[in-house]
């Protein structure tokens, strides 16, 4: 049997699946916990690895990692960490990103250069916030590596450093309209020239284990999330989790002036134009909280409740929001009275995610110029049956729901057989288990969350 290790380093813990080349089917596992926190030491990130793989990655022929975006790994000229990474989630570099968008001469700008509007997740703001606030550690930093670059890098000895189109796309200096990386842009960044990974190409062999195992480039998490739901031009894909990603395949690079779509590229030649909420499956949390019941019971309830939830309409915006960019917003119910019942809270409540998510689906629909034909729901909000049978009348389109798996963990697996078989075509595993959710449009929903979404705008 020949098998793949797909491994996938997010921000909570590392994943690991040894899956059989040929089928697909996943043959073991392992898993290993990551430190909280928005600064991370990336050793963390090796012990996790080695953790999660014990006992895989000696079985396996051809190995991947897919990981957590946008994070900064500083190394001096010996290869040493500099600082704790800056994650993703770390927003110290919020003025930074202001300061770099005017520098490169506005929005627009911006996104024609790099594909996107800055904003503080993504990697080149990061090296201009070490630049004002730690110069030191600044002039120490002569390459700068992602996570999954690192954990590349360590796998195949410490040799060449390398990282992939779609990763590389979320850094801010990356030209995903010229697909190359910008060391030009770096070097103003952190205020001194640095080497920058080489871009390796989507099938390409990287390197090898100390065990001879091939070692194919990786990607960002989202790339490999796409690739492990063999993600093709006119899906869209909504991942529900603390926050809401939607994300879809093109064949064209984006460049998006209002910063709501992201233009990353994919992790196969194509585009994986993004658009994010803050606020998705923690609303759940809270409405659950709220009417005393569990997640089943919220469910129940939001199924009980009519279409429209009886004139009540929520704006999910409690932490803020991206999707309108509302950092300051609040939640808000409306259209509250007396006859008010608990199923018009549960249903106003799933109704005001996934319209919001309609806003996200929207958003990437008008960036890359294409409809939506079918979505697909993942992600722990997708476990809720009122969410998966809900959706299609938001949305207006069919709704799959994948069963579930960690999908990041077998993209980087499938990326890693491409790898393995030569660069010749793209294994067609397929997905696995999935139903279909139909359901009647109900625009007059849509179109009420709308009015009050641009009521509140100040809010």
């Amino acid at each position: 049997m020949t098998y793949v290790l797909g491994i996938d380093s997010s921000t909570q813990s590392c994943k690991a699946l040894l899956v059989d080349a040929v089928t697909g089917e996943i043959v073991d596992s392992g898993r290993a916990s990551h430190p909280d926190g928005t600064q991370v030491d990336p050793q963390a990130w090796l012990t996790a690895m080695e953790e999660a793989t014990a006992g895989l990655i000696d079985r396996a022929d051809a190995v991947a990692v897919g990981g957590q975006q946008h994070g900064m790994a500083p190394l001096d000229a010996n290869g040493e960490v500099v600082r704790p990474a800056m994650l993703w989630n770390d927003t110290s570099s919020a003025s930074e990103a202001e300061e770099l968008i005017d520098e490169l001469g506005g929005e627009q700008a911006c996104a024609d250069t790099v594909g996107s509007v800055l904003v503080a997740s993504l990697t080149g703001t990061k090296l201009r916030w070490l630049r004002n606030h730690e110069p030191e550690n600044a002039r120490k930093t002569s390459s700068v590596l992602l996570p999954h670059d690192y954990l590349t890098w360590h796998l195949g000895g410490r040799k060449e450093k390398t990282t992939d189109h779609g990763d590389a796309s979320g850094t801010g200096y990356y030209s995903t309209r010229n697909r190359k990386s910008l060391p030009n842009l770096a070097e103003q960044y952190i205020g001194h020239a640095i080497e920058l990974p080489r871009v390796a190409e989507p099938n390409e062999v990287v390197g090898k284990t100390n065990g001879g195992a091939l070692i194919a480039p990786g990607t960002g998490d989202n790339m490999a999330a796409a690739l492990g739901l063999n993600l093709r031009p006119g899906d869209v894909c909504v991942s529900i989790g603390t926050s809401g990603v939607v994300s879809a395949v093109s064949k064209e690079s984006v460049h998006d002036p209002s910063g709501l779509v992201t233009g990353f590229a994919d992790a196969t030649g194509n585009y994986l134009p993004l658009a994010c909420t803050l606020n998705g499956a923690k609303v759940l949390d809270f409405a659950a909280m709220l009417l005393g019941v569990d997640h089943e019971g919220l469910s129940q309830l939001a199924l009980s409740g009519k279409p429209g939830a009886g004139g009540v309409t929520m704006l999910p915006y409690f932490d803020g929001e991206r999707t309108p960019n509302r950092p300051d917003a609040t939640g808000h119910f409306a259209g509250l009275t007396t006859r008010t019942t608990r199923e018009d809270i549960a249903r106003a409540v799933v109704e005001g995610i996934l319209c919001s998510l309609q806003d996200a689906i929207s958003a990437v629909e008008a960036a890359t110029g294409n409809k939506a034909q079918r979505v697909l729901l993942i992600g722990g909000g997708a476990r809720s049956e009122a969410m998966r049978r809900i959706a299609p009348e938001i949305f207006g389109v069919d709704v799959i729901v994948p069963e579930p798996a960690e999908y990041v963990a077998l993209g980087a697996a499938r990326q890693a057989a491409w790898a393995l078989n030569g660069g010749g075509s793209l294994p067609e595993w397929g997905l696995a288990k999935e139903q279909t959710f139909s359901g009647k449009p109900t625009p007059e929903t849509v179109d009420k969350y709308q009015r009050l979404r641009d009521l509140t705008v100040n809010y």
